[in-house]
């Protein structure tokens, strides 16, 4: 048993030295003991908390929460990793080894003790350091320690990565290895050699594709019985420094206010690296390299190495948009990995920075006084007033809001702003008159459509003066009142007076006659004396006519005056008419239908008058005067303006005409004789069938042309003596008409 043990320490220190040499000779930070073998000095034993030697271990990212077990329970590795004696020791034997693990890193070390006698007995739980760390523990004897591997190994493949342990194990017994990685995909991954236990990587791995591998070692024997297992085989691929810093973007954009504080954040840069962000291959360092332009500075922004974030260096008066010699400046931004050494993977980005503008410079009028001439009784834009702002155009800060602040009590003028070139328009809303003022003077202020900044303030130069000269003008008359309005009966006698139109001229200061004219009459009805502007009628006025409208005409007439450039001005007259009893009443509708069955023959009509109150309804409607009408036919009334027509006997059907007398209501009564259709019809299941509702002599004629076409020239006697049978008939209500 002793010498199985023997060749078991030997096998694992041959194993530890073959995986250090291996891991030393890697690129980069390697977790894990730095120095796999360490001696000591054997002088007859060791003191109590005396340091035997110091251990180096890393694993890559800040040895946090690192434990240590030593394979010889007398011994343990203090906090600041050296190796001391728990007590006084004299049997320390010739060989420990030291387990060092965390989260990132598992790793064995060898402590070689010369000069020291063996010690006698030595467990195999402590030749393989499998003392106190429970997590660690494991009750089988097999043993798969936690392995790495970098990433990116150059071939020849495969290369052992570590040796997978079993003392128990006989000749007829052998490894197998499976999970993801081996049997499964990405499958070949790792083999093991199946006698002695080591695990081998067979091609070039990728830890940003993936960055660890789970797998797990049993023993069987030769017939696939289980011996031993299975266990699990943890295997992690270390981090190469293989992946540049990369910008999301690469144009980046942001602005600072002019005048901001030294240090004012201005935007915020930062870059991704694929890399493992527990080592510094990902730890990145910004850095500007370059700005344009570099005046007046080279260095007027800081970038913080860290963060990334960009700030100002510049001074806030250095900072004067007026006086940069240009608005936007280019950052030229390097992200660097490997905490920003020379060894470390660049990436590159650019920033633009804008200067922005605040409102530092107020308003200020290019002039003290403006001056214009103005027509009187004109409008429009009278003067364009300049203003200079050394602030950025087509910014609050620049954009121009001008305003009257004394001058114009009755609001005579207006002022706006011209989007284009900033200059304000003064402009006349209200015509002016020279007879009334000939001179106006307005005070205008400027000002921003921004605040400005605390210490600055509107001058003097901010307003100014504007003198507005009115210039006399020929005026047309003005009628008043406009629209005269007068009112007046229809059918007034030809030459009635109508009205007398009043106008007179604005231009009191000159002596000026005036004279009339007719510019719109529609119906021609009214005449004007030119010289004292009297209306009179030269036609009827009539209320009924298409050119009155809600019993309104209206005309329009022109005044001119003698001006060297006569002027002229209209007016408008209104005449309200009244309405004369001058239109007879009529029946409505001309055409009726009755049935030829007497008790259901009644019809409603209506009368209607063109004329209106108190000249039209009520309306009465009677038979005419005709004898015998009202045995066959009866009138009654049914309200002001309908009256019943009622069938007393059946007749055949046939069209007939009857007489009607219609009165209106006027003073004097106007009445209309008139005769409206009848037509008789079979009214049989509320259907009313009027179609050989015709004249019987029409039939008649009809079957006499068919019988006799062929001797129709001479039966001709015999057509006419039947035409004058029907004549005969119409003159009698009894019977049907034509």
């Amino acid at each position: 048993m002793e010498i199985g043990i023997r060749i078991l320490i030997v096998f694992l220190v041959s194993q530890v030295v073959h995986i250090g040499a291996q891991k030393e000779g890697e690129e980069g930070c390697v977790p894990g003991f730095q120095v796999k073998e360490y001696q000591v000095e054997y002088n007859g034993g060791f003191q109590k908390d005396h340091p035997l030697t110091q251990v180096f271990f890393d694993d890559c990212a800040g040895n946090e929460g690192l434990a240590f077990e030593v394979s010889h329970p007398d011994f343990q590795v203090d906090e600041e990793m050296n190796l001391v004696a728990r007590r006084d020791v004299m049997d320390s034997g010739t060989v420990m080894f030291i387990h060092g693990v965390n989260e990132q890193a598992d790793d064995m070390a060898q402590v070689d003790i010369v000069g020291a006698p063996p010690r006698s007995p030595q467990t195999l739980r402590e030749i393989l350091g499998l003392g106190q760390i429970q997590p660690y523990r494991s009750k089988r004897a097999l043993f798969a320690p936690r392995m790495h591997v970098n990433e990116n190994m150059e071939p020849p493949f495969p290369k052992v990565i570590g040796t997978v342990m079993s003392p128990g194990m006989e000749n007829d017994h052998i490894f197998h290895m499976t999970g993801s990685g081996a049997d499964q995909d990405p499958k070949g991954v790792f083999t093991i050699n199946r006698v002695t236990g080591e695990v081998s990587v067979s091609q070039e791995l990728d830890r940003e594709a993936i960055s660890s591998y789970t797998l797990e070692v049993s023993v069987t024997d030769l017939s696939g019985k289980l011996v031993e297992g299975p266990v699990a085989l943890l295997v992690d691929v270390n981090d190469q420094n293989d992946n540049r810093p990369i910008f999301k973007e690469t144009r980046y954009a942001g602005e600072v206010l002019e005048g901001s504080p030294t240090g004012t954040v201005v935007m915020t840069m930062t870059a991704e690296d694929a890399d493992d962000p527990r080592l510094q291959n990902a730890v990145l360092r910004y850095n500007i390299v370059r700005q344009s332009p570099d005046k007046p500075s080279p260095n007027m922004f800081y970038i913080n190495p860290e963060s990334g974030n960009i700030v100002t260096v510049i001074s806030p008066t250095l900072l004067d948009r007026e006086t940069l010699p240009t608005t936007q400046y280019e950052l030229e931004i390097v992200a660097q990995d490997m905490k920003g050494r020379d060894v470390g993977l660049t990436g590159t980005a650019t920033a633009t920075i804008t200067i922005t503008d605040k409102n530092d410079h107020a308003p200020e009028f290019t002039h003290s006084l403006f001056q214009a001439n103005v027509d009187e009784g004109s409008t429009g834009v009278a003067v364009n007033l300049t203003v200079d702002d050394r602030d950025d155009p087509a910014t609050g800060a620049w954009r121009a809001i001008y305003s009257i602040i004394n001058g114009d009590p009755t609001q005579n003028f207006e002022i706006q702003t011209n989007p284009d070139n900033n200059e304000g328009m003064l402009s006349v809303v209200k015509p002016l008159d020279y007879e009334s003022v000939v001179f106006h003077t307005l005070l205008i202020k400027v000002e921003n459509e921004d605040p400005l900044v605390p210490d600055v303030g509107y001058g003097s130069s901010s307003t100014a003066t504007v003198h507005i000269t009115v210039l006399d003008v020929n005026e047309g008359p003005v009628f008043f009142p406009d629209p005269l309005q007068v009112t007046k009966m229809e059918n007034i006698p030809l030459g009635s007076f109508v009205a007398l139109l009043n106008a007179t001229d604005p231009d009191v200061l000159q002596s000026q006659s005036i004279r009339f004219a007719v510019l719109r009459d529609p119906a021609n009805w009214l005449s004007v004396n030119p010289v004292r502007g009297t209306v009179n009628t030269s036609a009827n006025l009539d209320r009924e006519s298409p050119y009155v409208h809600d019993n309104k005409y209206t005309a329009i007439f022109m005044a001119t005056d003698n001006g060297s450039r006569p002027a002229s001005g209209t007016g408008t007259l209104v005449i309200h008419l009244e309405d004369y009893n001058d239109n007879a009443p009529y029946v409505h509708p001309s055409v009726v239908r009755v049935c030829e069955d007497t008790k259901d023959s009644v019809v409603i009509v209506g009368g209607r008058d063109r004329d209106i109150h108190p000249n039209a309804g009520p309306f009465k409607i009677e038979l005419g005067k005709q004898p015998g009408l009202e045995k066959t036919w009866k009138v009654s009334r049914v309200n002001n303006t309908h009256a019943q027509i009622m069938l007393l006997q059946s007749m055949k059907r046939a069209n007939y005409q009857l007489p009607l007398v219609v009165t209106d209501s006027g003073l004097p009564p106007l009445s209309n004789s008139t005769e409206i259709k009848v037509q008789v019809c079979t009214c049989k299941k509320n259907r009313m069938d009027c179609s050989s509702a015709g004249s019987v002599c029409s039939n008649l004629m009809m079957l006499l042309a068919l019988v006799l076409l062929s001797l129709f020239c001479e039966y001709t006697v015999s057509l006419v003596l039947l035409s004058l049978f029907c004549e005969y008939t119409v003159s009698s209500p009894a019977h049907p008409i034509l």
